[in-house]
């Protein structure tokens, strides 16, 4: 049976039991609602099944263990929650498309017991914690795409075992460590992609590596080897059987010596810190330099994230690296040794009697390193002291959003589909900010400034110099922070901070990507309330509020802006108690294609 791109509405509620012969069935690219009904297991002789491109949402039935798939195809809607371990009873699985949902959690290890899989994409989820190993069971794999996830830790050996596998996509996620040699052995592969992660080490030693393009091995660590855009690897200089049991012995020695000696080190030198401090502020100045480094080498453990390659690769800051300036510090474009390019921002400089805000600072400055978000900002390290204080991120290549919006070509090639997703990008950020963080971290200056633009015009917030932690014990007052234009009206009587203060200035941002331009005049010509969320936006209004640059847009695109328009909108309320939550404004927002 096959259903797809029939404009179909509703629920899946129907009478599963009289499907018993049914052995496809296709309803895709519809307009599908509710969750996929735990039923269909009532359809024994079913062998594919593709639900892909509707607004389905919910958990995916375990359910649909017992039957005996072929294929399972639903990718592109709104799906939570972890992928059932009862997937692994579908032995004659072999496809797998789950991309493009809300699915969390750890990938199942009992994927690897769908031993007939030849396709299998799990990207653009929110899958955390490292590969499964048992993924390289699947010997008959042909593409394995996990992209655009929050993967962590190094890559399983064993996925060097897939021998026919001709597709692989890894980027996009936080993996670390080098590749595993067993790769050396995929002979079939023939297209790679491991951008965007924090890889190290040489490519192997196929075709596919040596031959993949710059945006393949883009925005890693240190990776080196037989590729005309990376740096040879250093040639061994020791028998390696004799270094790997030489190493063995000098680490089993050294790593519990040294740490004992770096904690004495540490805790002596940090007493003897803070009194120097304490007693002379001028004594403090002249040890400025040792006191960074000390400092700098706690937070950040990158190799080439070093002081000395941060003042060389300025020059101490010459303004001809200056890429941009903002209230709280100058932004400049650093490439590294390595050939590796980051953003430090210089603070401004500190005034006397700031001391209890670094503090503050350098504990929040502790969270947000442990935030791994694809639509965030990532901060490698940050170092303070009197001469300098800097704090080093990721470079995000086409800059703030405000830039791409101002410039007429940039702004021409953000169409419509590509603004949506950027507004989606923000929603995902803040919602991972506000309800999935613990304490809660909230940004308080959410504006096109602080949101940067990749290659891709994927979105990321970025600068979080005034972002505060949501302590539930404490009343969260504070001092004024935010871009003018962009915060909430309720601060200019009261300063408590609140995620609704993020919400408001979300929905300034959004209403500029689809204008074009800051809202402020179109803001104050509404009158808004609750009820913002029936406002009359349709097709014919549209005309006024959108982008002019731009085509005006058609079919999907027109009704995606129309709801987004209308969700900006609520989150402009008046009323902070009536704006809707972030997690709520995503959960909308991932239901538009």
């Amino acid at each position: 049976m096959d259903l797809s791109d029939n404009n179909l509405w509703g629920e899946l509620s129907w009478n599963w039991e009289g499907f018993n012969s049914l052995a496809t069935l296709k309803i895709s690219k519809n307009n599908l609602s509710g969750t996929i009904p735990a039923e269909l297991a009532k359809t024994p002789q079913l062998q594919s099944l593709d639900l892909s491109s509707n607004r389905l949402v919910g958990k995916i039935p375990k359910e649909l263990g017992n039957l005996k798939l072929l294929e399972l195809s639903l990718d592109d809607n709104n799906l939570s929650g972890v992928i059932p371990v009862e997937i692994g009873m579908l032995s004659g699985l072999t496809r797998l498309d789950l991309m493009a949902n809300n699915l969390n959690g750890a990938i199942p290890k009992q994927i690897g017991d769908c031993s007939k899989l030849l396709f299998l994409n799990l990207s653009k989820n929110n899958f955390t914690e490292s590969i499964p190993w048992e993924i390289g069971n699947l010997d008959s794999l042909e593409s394995l795409d996990l992209s655009q996830n929050s993967l962590t830790r190094e890559i399983p050996q064993q996925l060097g075992d897939m021998q026919r596998l001709e597709t692989l996509n890894l980027s996009h996620n936080f993996l670390s460590g080098s590749i595993p040699t067993s790769f050396d052995d995929l002979s079939a592969l023939t297209i790679v992609n491991i951008s965007y992660n924090e890889l190290e080490g040489p490519i192997p030693l196929i075709k596919a590596f040596q031959d993949a393009p710059f945006e393949a091995l883009r925005n890693n660590r240190a990776l080196c080897g037989n590729n005309t855009r990376l740096e040879a690897c250093a040639s061994p200089t020791i028998n390696k059987t004799t270094g790997k049991k030489g190493s063995r012995v000098v680490i089993v020695i050294l790593v519990p010596v040294l740490c004992s000696l770096f904690l004495i080190v540490l805790l002596v030198g940090g007493f003897f810190i803070i009194q120097r401090r304490n007693r002379n502020v001028k004594a403090d100045s002249e040890k400025g330099e040792q006191s960074c480094e000390e400092i700098y080498a706690i937070w950040s453990n990158d190799r080439d994230i070093q002081y000395e390659n941060i003042m060389k690769g300025t020059e101490e800051f010459d303004s001809k690296y200056c890429i941009g300036v903002g209230g709280y510090g100058i932004v400049y474009k650093v490439v590294l040794p390595t050939g590796r390019v980051v953003a430090v921002k210089k603070l401004h400089q500190s005034q006397n009697g700031e001391m209890d805000d670094f503090k503050a600072f350098k504990s929040e400055i502790c969270v947000l390193m442990n935030i791994r978000h694809r639509n965030i900002v990532k901060l490698y390290g940050f170092c303070s002291h009197v001469k300098h204080s800097f704090l080093v991120y990721e470079f995000i290549e086409r800059g703030s959003l405000r830039n791409v919006l101002s410039n007429e070509e940039q702004a021409m090639e953000l169409d419509w589909f590509k603004r949506l997703n950027v507004v989606k990008g923000i929603a995902n950020a803040l919602a991972y900010m506000h309800h999935d963080c613990c304490p809660p971290i909230i940004h308080r200056d959410i504006s096109s400034n602080n949101v940067l633009l990749d290659s891709e015009f994927e979105a990321h917030v970025s600068d979080f110099g005034t972002a505060r932690l949501l302590m539930p014990d404490s009343s969260n007052w504070t001092s004024f922070a935010g871009t003018f234009g962009y915060t909430a009206p309720e601060l200019a009587y009261t300063m408590a901070v609140n995620e609704k203060c993020d919400v408001y200035s979300f929905g300034v941002v959004t209403l500029e990507i689809i204008m074009g331009r800051h809202p402020g005049d179109f803001i104050s010509s509404l009158s808004l309330s609750s009820s913002s969320l029936t406002l009359p936006i349709d097709q014919h209004t549209l005309e006024d509020v959108i982008d002019q640059r731009l085509p005006f847009p058609r079919n999907k695109a027109a009704n995606g802006l129309i709801h987004t328009i209308k969700l900006a909108l609520a989150c402009l309320s008046a009323n902070p108690q009536s704006r809707p939550t972030m997690r709520q404004v995503s959960s909308q927002l991932n239901v538009i294609h």
